[in-house]
């Protein structure tokens, strides 16, 4: 494959999708919006640019992520994530989510011929017929409702988000952590409580960051399919945040879907490999260079001149979804590449504008429109209003007027 050839020439030129190949793409796109399920630009904009919104309509870079780069890459719908970080807990995490929020809410205010609210199926079709970007939010770690206060979720829910994300980095007081330790064997009793007040609201339950015994747990107890909304495979890339074929077996049956992610080192065992070694040459030289911080800066980049960063493609992602439509079906999958998230990327797939080059790559392999359709948006929009007609036949508000604090 061309992306695949490429790869590792650093300064090769971008390739260039042929015309008829490129009609191809814009027509499908034109009838059903490009869902990603995750991109960290509300967090960048706090962390890198003061929380500040603004001139974000073209050449944003370092950022991934700008308004004229989402129209290029034919972004139809985009999940915005409302992440805080995992040692946040308790009040301080509700504000913190708060703030997020206010920060996603200017984002989309800000720019109105190019985003709008959505906070349902229909809602995102409406917008992307109107030649705008539906905006959602996802919230990304049950550690962000406090100490699993409902009320909280519930509200959250007002706010827009779609989905919430069971856990991030660190285990809770009801979920395991894909990257932690484990203290539930999945998810607690207090946890599937939990899920059961997001069906009944209508919030999709995000996968993405726990455990494989949580992932089971949670395909037990919900009623409405789930999402993961920035994971790859786990039989081509070993890391914990990816998706076992255990669970991609079970999609069928539940209706969900993996939104495949661009994260190196998901995608490739070497790369996160490479990435455990220089962490760990990191800390021997923290012991190593006390006191000293511009000699440890000299032997880690020493480290790094010897140790180059493998590199990935856009084949390799494409391998990915090609894996998880196999073992779960083609209704089965979608794109969610965490953007503005990440700190490297795949080349060929940088920016929000990139998206193109996947779906070449797929139609080189011989992908239909109809599957193609399903993998941009059509799969995530199908498992939204599933969970809709979840939350519909669910009993209303009054039916559910308390909190179980959990201790995280």
């Amino acid at each position: 494959m061309i992306f695949e050839l490429l790869a590792g020439a650093a300064l090769a030129a971008q390739p260039v999708i042929d015309t008829d190949t490129r009609e191809r793409i814009d027509r499908i796109l034109a009838q059903t919006p490009l869902v990603d399920g995750h991109n960290d630009l509300p967090i960048a904009a706090r962390f890198r640019r003061d929380s500040e919104v603004t001139n974000l309509e073209a050449g944003s870079e370092p950022l991934h992520t700008d308004m004229d780069r989402l129209k290029a890459g034919g972004v139809g719908a985009q999940l915005w994530s409302i992440y805080i970080p995992a040692s946040v807990t308790g009040d301080e995490a509700v504000r913190y989510t708060l703030e997020q929020f206010d920060i996603t809410d200017r984002l989309i205010a800000h720019y109105p011929d190019t985003l709008e609210w959505a906070k349902t199926a229909a809602a995102i079709e409406r917008i992307h017929a109107s030649g705008k970007i539906a905006s959602m939010a996802g919230i990304e770690g049950g550690h962000q409702i406090g100490n699993g206060n409902l009320a909280v979720l519930r509200q959250f829910k007002r706010l827009g988000a779609i989905y919430m994300t069971l856990t991030h980095g660190r285990t809770t007081g009801w979920v395991d952590s894909a990257t932690d330790d484990p203290k539930h064997d999945g998810i607690s009793d207090f946890g599937k409580s939990v899920l059961e007040e997001m069906n009944r609201i209508g919030m999709l339950i995000d996968l993405s960051h726990v455990t494989e015994a949580a992932m089971h747990d949670a395909l037990d107890v919900t009623k409405a399919p789930v999402i993961f909304s920035h994971s790859s495979a786990r039989a081509l890339g070993s890391h914990p945040r990816n998706v076992p074929d255990s669970v991609l077996e079970r999609l069928p049956d539940n209706g969900g879907v993996v939104m495949v992610t661009f994260v190196p080192s998901f995608l490739d065992d070497a790369i996160w490999q490479h990435g455990a070694n220089r962490d760990a040459e990191e800390a021997r030289l923290d012991s190593l260079y006390t006191g000293n911080p511009e000699g440890k800066a000299a032997a880690l980049a020493a480290w790094d001149e010897a140790n180059p960063r493998p590199v990935t493609s856009v084949a390799r992602v494409a391998d990915h979804v090609e894996h998880i439509a196999r073992v779960a079906g083609y209704d089965h999958v979608g794109i969610g590449g965490d953007f503005d998230g990440i700190s490297t990327t795949v080349p060929y797939l940088d920016s929000v504008d990139d998206y193109p080059n996947l779906l070449a790559e797929l139609i080189d392999r011989g992908w239909t429109d109809e599957q193609l359709s399903a993998l941009v948006g059509g799969n995530f929009l199908r498992a939204l209003r599933a969970a809709e007609a979840v939350a519909a036949e669910m009993p209303n508000t009054d039916a559910v007027l308390g909190t179980a604090p959990m201790a995280d």
